[in-house]
């Protein structure tokens, strides 16, 4: 079982302890991808604004989220 399998079960834990932790840690391995994911999209060429839409966001809050780096 791998690691976002295990917090993925255990954000459905009825222990409010194990299944908030689980959601944390499942929140931050997102935004770890994300970052990965629009490194990746950019290094090919797509704009702001297609990433935006993979995203369902606007291109304005993924530019500012991610521009800058």
């Amino acid at each position: 079982m791998t690691k976002a399998t295990e917090l993925a079960r255990a954000a459905s834990d009825r222990d409010p302890h194990v299944g908030l932790r689980a959601v944390a840690a499942l929140r931050r391995l997102l935004e770890r991808l994300e970052v990965v994911q629009v490194d990746n999209a950019r290094r090919q060429g797509w704009s702001w604004q297609e990433i935006a839409d993979q995203l369902g966001v606007s291109r304005q809050a993924v530019h500012r989220k991610h521009g800058g780096r």
